[in-house]
């Protein structure tokens, strides 16, 4: 069974992803006191009194507006209080109830879920100061006096929230899952994508560049498999992150590179591969992660028989570096090949986790070093004792040999190039580490 959720909701700037974060342990949710800083809904695990649950961090609900953003973020906040099990009502005790208060409070008892009243901003142990009992005309029951800030009173406000868990019948681990990170420049297509698989709004879809600030997890599984999707913020050249919001946004999607088995990096059909794209690929790269280069919106180029190949050697000739990654063609909007795009995640997954035998790869080894030479300096010739691999994901291979200087880049490719010829490894980076013979700290 699924682990229980508790939604924070509340309108803007009254301390959710503060406490988000908090619940958390880590900082995932930004935290700026700007309002409308949290767009999308932000997952995150959490336990309380043995028991794991998922705490969510929504977009301020501003009731009624004429803002696409702020309608969005009531939309993704709404399906976020449909999802969930139990409700937390962030207020703020500075403000005291306002009428928006009072319209999201209408809201929640119109959901007949269970609903906790937090009131944030008591950042004074002790007796609860007078204005701190007007939050009971709310009509939501009794509420908690919290800080956010210093986690005072937060113990038990999930005390009342660990009343409305429903029965543990076990849960699913997150191993079982495949992590499928979604990156690329903005408005590429990532959230579409995303929609597509899950057929739902799951995350704000706009043509407005930079509207997915955070990166959002969606558990999705179909005959192929389970796969944890990460929506993350695209990705700006790094000069053009003037922003302090931007930066945190930028981050995240390089921690969401990280946490990730497989890499979608999307690329707009319409524009080519750019240099944001080749920034965008090498951070996956570089991370020795599986992937694969999905050019989106190939519903809105012309074609003919030939524009297929012709557009793979342009992808190819503008991400030199990591031949390796199949290309798949899709549209996110209409769902053209979507489907096939699982199984090219589990198979690029399964290559970046491959072992190939130590007595397999020297065998390899002989026959290479045959067929072409190693290279030579001022009469002295490199000398490949063994090879082994030491680590996947990427597949890591150590080649002990006489002299690292003699090792050049251009035999290093070659060697790959016979590894990949043999075993395939489609879809991962293959790191090379060069070791002199006794030499056990040189990499």
């Amino acid at each position: 069974m699924a682990k229980p959720i508790v939604a924070i909701v509340g309108r803007p700037n009254v301390g959710k992803s503060q406490l988000f974060n908090r619940l958390a342990g880590k900082r995932l949710s930004i935290v700026e006191d700007t309002p409308g800083i949290t767009r999308d809904r932000l997952y995150a695990d959490s336990e309380w009194r043995g028991r794991p649950f998922q705490v969510v961090d929504t977009g301020g609900i501003e009731p009624s507006t004429d803002n696409e953003i702020l309608k969005f973020m009531r939309m993704q906040a709404e399906i976020a209080i449909n999802a969930a099990d139990v409700i937390v009502l962030m207020t703020d005790l500075h403000s005291g109830i306002t009428a928006t208060d009072e319209d999201v409070a209408t809201m929640l008892r119109r959901s007949r879920k269970p609903v906790v009243l937090a009131v944030n901003k008591c950042d004074r142990p002790g007796k609860e100061p007078p204005e701190f009992y007007e939050f009971y005309n709310l009509g939501l029951g009794e509420p908690y006096a919290i800080s956010a800030l210093h986690g005072y009173g937060t113990g038990d406000l999930l005390d009342a929230c660990y009343e409305y868990f429903p029965e543990e019948e076990g849960n699913e681990e997150d191993s079982e899952y495949i992590k499928v990170a979604v990156i690329g420049k903005p408005n590429v297509g990532k959230s579409s994508l995303i929609n597509q698989i899950l057929g739902e709004q799951r995350v704000i879809v706009s043509n407005i560049a930079g509207t997915t600030r955070d990166s959002v997890d969606s558990r999705f599984e179909n005959e192929k498999g389970k796969y944890l999707l990460i929506d993350t913020a695209g990705i700006r050249k790094r000069s053009r992150v003037d922003e302090k919001v931007e930066k945190f946004s930028v981050m995240r999607s390089l921690m969401a590179i990280e946490r990730s088995d497989v890499c979608v990096i999307m690329i707009d059909a319409t524009e080519g591969v750019t240099e944001q794209d080749t920034k965008v690929a090498g951070e996956a790269h570089d991370a020795g992660k599986a992937c694969i280069i999905v050019v989106n919106k190939w519903d809105l180029v012309e074609k003919d028989g030939k524009t297929m190949d012709q557009y793979t050697r342009r992808v190819r000739e503008g991400l030199a570096y990591m031949p390796y990654a199949p290309v798949l063609f899709l549209s996110a909007m209409t769902g053209q090949r979507v489907p096939k795009l699982f199984d090219t995640i589990n198979a690029v997954y399964e290559q970046n986790g491959r072992r190939i035998p130590t007595g397999q790869l020297n065998s390899l080894l002989a026959e290479a070093t045959a067929r072409v030479q190693p290279p030579t300096d001022k009469g002295r010739r490199l000398k490949i004792y063994y090879m082994t691999q030491s680590g996947v994901r990427p597949p890591t291979f150590v080649c002990f040999c006489n002299d690292a200087r003699l090792f050049h880049f251009s035999y290093q490719r070659y060697l790959e190039n016979q590894i990949r010829e043999v075993y395939g490894l489609d879809g991962t980076p293959i790191r090379m580490i060069i070791r002199e013979r006794g030499d056990k700290e040189n990499g």
